[in-house]
């Protein structure tokens, strides 16, 4: 961000002035490695159109009209994912940027001859029974090819932790102590990842290429609708007229939007685009505002009814219907949005800060009659999920709904040319996903292999001395740091393989287990020092992303507690039936992070003293675990700061003769 493109307020702190796509992409492409794709025109681009809309059609008629043998889809899938990584992700900095190499071209030979080997080899060796000689010599090529494009389209951090899990599943027998197992050759190496479902073509990438891509298509075309547009319409009139509007339309519009888009940074991109501008020409710091976004941003992962890819995962792991996983995350995803927006709230007051004027904003009405008929897709898919149906029938109706609602209105009908950029985008954004699926299918096997999942998981334990707070703490940390170098999807699988059943053998829910994982792996975006979607917000903002990240940090610190509280009260999941004690515990969950946030703001009405502050924190934290009694404790301390506050701020209000 130059210079030129900065102006000041009254305050002279420095304000944004609107963001254009083109930014908006460089940053995007800056902050996240799945978005670093080569710039094709002429012939090779119209190629590249051709392949990705190839690939989606394949997806749309395999859901529509039913999938291959489970091996030959994934097999299907693979050989698109490689053919677009190695087509669109340069190997070097000095490779061309207007056309393959001679070396991409190597690769894609290796890498397609390899990965739909599968389609036409798998039933000759389910005759046999045993692999040979050709069947090792491919697996071995088809898992070189995927570290190297994991290299190129995920990031160096994951093709090195595959790297040393492949070692440890060769040399492990020469480690002492527990981690040692008793040692596997070369070639039964192979085979678990090559030619068994627990590899890679295991579970990761059997819903990579079913209900991942189908929901990454489905946002595709909602994008190519006008969803964005309509979106921030109504995050204005929602939330506009409020104290602090301008900022709280940030976290309207990343729930809404994370509703149809599961990845934090690309959440970050669509809506900081237009609410970074708009804090800082409220008076908001750059910093705050940025900082906002990206916290918003991130929601947009646990934000039912389309979450980060890894949630599909997760009721493949659980062996439960998407809809359980969906149902169990809302109240959540609500409580996070709750304490960021009383964290936002607290701040404006404590600026003096007004509402949007009523005339810069969209009557809701307007909105609704314009563009309301876009929310009947998200109404289709998340009718046709609560009924039972698949997620991969239910992304596919949806699409076809997206399709069908556009033609309502003349500003959001889709044309030739935007529905097959809708396919063609919606190809494209799956590459690094389906990538992560893959390589990961790896870690996944020689876990599975040398039992190394179990190992860890009964260590853990010991290490806590069966402390369930402190083996959650523990899974947080590992988190955290997976998180700094992983894309969210292979940090939550590789924590649901290690971390979660630890806590489960303590006796935590297992719904509640890999959600705690699958949290912390979303939460993992904003934790300083490697916090992609502060990075995101702050390279659309200019600012420093040290500064951002700590801010975002600071700012999403009451939602970090959030996963700790269905551990210990797995109500807040929807688990069990007791309606009452759901409700009782929203409540009581809901006042605990308000309160949380104005301890960590140390601001109510007017600014608190220590006991003050304390008291809430306290109050906060007994509020959010359950129990009777430390409810209604928690209860009291709150409202007692409550009361305190508004007295204080009552005597403020008096003139001076009688306060």
């Amino acid at each position: 961000m130059t210079d030129q493109n900065v102006k000041r307020n009254e305050n002279q702190e420095p304000v944004v002035d609107i963001i254009s796509e083109e930014e908006a992409e460089k940053v995007l492409e800056k902050a996240d490695a799945e978005s670093r794709f080569r710039k094709y025109s002429g012939t090779w681009a119209k190629a590249i159109t051709v392949i990705a809309v190839a690939m989606s059609l394949f997806h749309l008629y395999t859901s529509g009209f039913g999938t291959l043998m489970a091996m030959k889809q994934r097999s299907v899938h693979l050989a698109f994912l490689v053919l677009l990584t190695f087509l669109l992700y340069p190997g070097s900095k000095r490779a061309p940027r207007e056309r393959p190499s001679v070396v991409d071209y190597i690769w894609l030979a290796l890498s397609l001859s390899s990965s739909l080997y599968i389609l036409f080899a798998f039933d000759a060796f389910s005759v046999r029974g045993t692999a040979n000689p050709t069947d090792i010599f491919m697996g071995t090529v088809l898992i070189v090819c995927i570290l190297e494009a994991t290299r190129r389209s995920v990031g160096k951090e994951l093709m090195i932790l595959s790297i040393i899990f492949l070692a440890y599943g060769y040399w492990g027998e020469y480690i002492p102590g527990v981690l040692g197992h008793t040692g596997f050759t070369f070639r039964r190496i192979v085979y678990q990842l090559f030619l068994s479902s627990e590899g890679i073509f295991g579970i990761s990438l059997g819903v990579s290429s079913t209900y991942i891509f189908l929901f990454i298509l489905f946002g595709a075309f909602l994008t190519e609708t006008g969803m964005g547009r309509f979106i921030k319409d109504l995050a204005m009139s929602l939330a506009g007229k409020t104290i602090g509007g301008e900022a709280k339309v940030s976290i309207v519009a990343s729930g809404l939007m994370g509703m149809i888009n599961g990845s934090a940074v690309g959440n970050v991109a669509a809506t900081g685009t237009f609410t970074i501008p708009l804090m800082t020409g409220a008076g908001f710091k750059p910093v705050f505002a940025s900082a906002v976004v990206a916290v918003a941003g991130t929601g947009g992962m646990i934000m039912p009814p389309v979450m980060g890819a890894a949630s599909f995962i997760m009721a493949e792991f659980l062996g439960v219907h998407y809809a359980k996983i969906m149902l169990a995350a809302a109240i959540p995803a609500v409580l996070y949005y709750v304490a960021e927006y009383a964290v936002i709230h607290i701040e404006a007051v404590k600026m003096g800060m007004k509402p949007i004027p009523r005339e810069e904003i969209i009557p809701i009405r307007k909105v609704m009659r314009e563009r309301g008929h876009l929310m009947v897709p998200i109404i289709v898919i998340v009718y046709l999920l609560l009924i039972g149906r698949t997620p991969l029938y239910a992304a596919f109706y949806g699409i076809i709904a997206s399709v069908g609602v556009s033609f309502i209105t003349k500003e959001t009908r889709l044309t030739w040319k935007s529905f097959l950029k809708a396919m063609e985008s919606g190809a494209r954004q799956s590459v690094g996903v389906g990538i992560a699926c893959a390589v990961v299918g790896n870690i996944i096997g020689i876990t599975n292999l040398t039992g190394l999942g179990l190992v860890l998981g009964d260590n853990i334990v010991s290490l806590a001395g069966g402390s369930i707070i402190i083996t959650t703490f523990l899974t947080m940390i590992v988190c955290v740091i997976l998180g700094m170098g992983l894309p969210t999807t292979a940090c939550y699988i590789v924590t649901a393989t290690i971390a979660a059943p630890a806590l489960v053998k303590l006796g935590v829910n297992p719904l509640a287990a890999h959600m705690f994982a699958y949290y912390f792996a979303c939460l993992s975006n904003l934790t300083p020092p490697v916090a992609i979607a502060s990075y995101g917000a702050a390279g659309l903002s200019g600012q420093s992303p040290s500064a951002v990240g700590w801010t975002g940090f600071r700012i999403s610190l009451a939602g970090f507690l959030i996963p700790f509280t269905f551990i210990y009260n797995p109500d807040l999941l929807l688990v069990g039936g007791n309606y009452l004690s759901i409700a009782l515990s929203t409540v009581t969950s809901f006042v605990g992070v308000i309160a949380l946030a104005a301890s960590l703001q140390n601001y109510m009405y007017v600014p608190m003293n220590v006991l003050q502050r304390l008291g809430m924190f306290v109050g906060s934290l007994l509020l959010i675990f359950p129990g009777a009694v430390t409810d209604a404790l928690g209860v009291a301390m709150v409202a007692g700061v409550f009361f305190w506050q508004r007295a204080q701020k009552a005597s403020v209000s008096l003139p001076s003769y009688l306060s």
